[in-house]
């Protein structure tokens, strides 16, 4: 018997159960066996419903204990991840992160973290446990990227004044060149470093500024809460800056007290609910010590639930006394926007920037703002 070739396995794999003619020997036993678990997820798309497409003929009874371990078995783990997030995202198969068997299988990632703090009220206190393990590996993998972001955003900068202390970060490349040029060999075409110059590396003097951090958690905005919390981790303590997180959506929770413990913060929010943006804008105008040396930064999709004509004149009062306004779209690693275009021209007409940002580019902001 002819082995199916395996481009053309891939393909089929890809289509679906419509491309068979391109696999007309069947498929070996392996390709059989992904294809199986691929329908097991995929085939409940309603459009294969609507048109009458049915792939696969493995068993349709497998538990999704059973097609979790097939997928961790049959497939890379690029593809695990996608197929997982998939599962809770697009099919919303809740028992991916609710059910213990399957929590202690699954590979922490983001979107599984997601999954969890939208069903963690469905768990009891066992299966709550194991939801934190994704909660803790996720958090930390995010963390120790978002601080090298940081980090680099708030280093000092290089000054044009010498220094004696030789450190290859600071190495003046330039001047080193100028104070040798009088060592340059001809013969061989060296130049001869006898005098290496370094520059010193300092930071200005910054008084101390306020970053309000309001933070939208509604469902649709899981990404934007996960990344505000780890991101408020990463600034809390730097100088100069005093950060403050507060989650709404018709109601208003200050989660400043948690921000160094952004897994446990993360464990508190509550996702859904209605959005009134204006009663937490006001909030966050409450804790302005200092208007000119403050910055408001609202994490939302700007569907404002409540009084937009008090929202816009909320933001315009913020932005007259001198305080720095954005409205962020997105705080995702991603920076995808999706949110109510005409509020963001309301509120960009009244002074505001809006726009998308992931959290390095926040740190960015930031970090020119204290700087300047």
């Amino acid at each position: 018997m002819t082995e199916p070739d395996p481009a053309l396995q891939r393909w089929r794999l890809v289509l679906g159960e419509p491309a068979s003619t391109l696999c007309p020997e069947g498929l070996s036993q392996g390709a059989t066996e992904q294809d199986n678990t691929l329908n097991w997820l995929y085939g409940r798309d309603p459009d294969n419903t609507k048109r009458d497409l049915r792939g696969g003929t493995g068993d349709s009874d497998l538990t999704t204990v059973d097609w979790l371990d097939n997928v961790h078995r049959l497939f890379p783990k690029e593809t695990i991840e996608r197929l997982e997030r998939d599962a809770v995202e697009r099919y919303q198969i809740d028992d991916v992160v609710t059910n213990p068997e399957v929590l202690a299988r699954v590979e922490p990632n983001q979107a599984l973290l997601g999954a969890v703090l939208r069903t963690k009220h469905l768990m009891n206190p066992e299966v709550l446990a194991l939801a934190r393990r994704i909660v803790e590996h996720v958090v930390r993998e995010l963390l120790e990227k978002l601080r090298t972001e940081v980090r680099v955003s708030f280093h000092g900068t290089r000054v044009r004044r010498p220094s004696n202390i030789p450190l290859a970060r600071n190495f003046d490349f330039r001047g080193t060149i100028k104070a040798n040029l009088g060592h340059y060999r001809p013969e061989d075409k060296r130049l001869v470093i006898e005098r290496p110059r370094f520059h010193s590396r300092a930071r200005k003097h910054v008084e101390q500024w306020q970053l309000v951090l309001l933070v939208d958690q509604s469902g649709s905005m899981v990404d934007s809460v996960i990344h505000s919390a780890v991101t408020a981790a990463c600034l809390w303590g730097l100088p100069g800056l005093r950060t403050h997180l507060i989650a709404f959506d018709t109601n208003v929770v200050d989660l400043t007290a948690d921000v160094t413990d952004p897994v446990e913060l993360l464990m508190k929010v509550q996702l859904g609910g209605g959005t009134n943006i204006a009663k937490a804008v006001q909030y966050g105008a409450g804790l302005i010590t200092t208007p000119r040396r403050s910055i408001v930064a609202l994490i939302s999709d700007f569907y404002e639930g409540g009084d937009s004509e008090r929202l816009v004149g909320l933001v315009r009062a913020l932005c007259q006394q001198g305080t720095e306004f954005l409205g962020l779209a997105a705080l995702d690693s991603e920076a995808t926007p999706n949110y109510d275009r005409e509020m963001g021209k309301r509120l960009v007409g009244v002074g505001a920037h809006v726009g998308a940002m992931t959290p390095g580019q926040l740190a960015d902001f930031v970090a020119e703002r204290i700087g300047r």
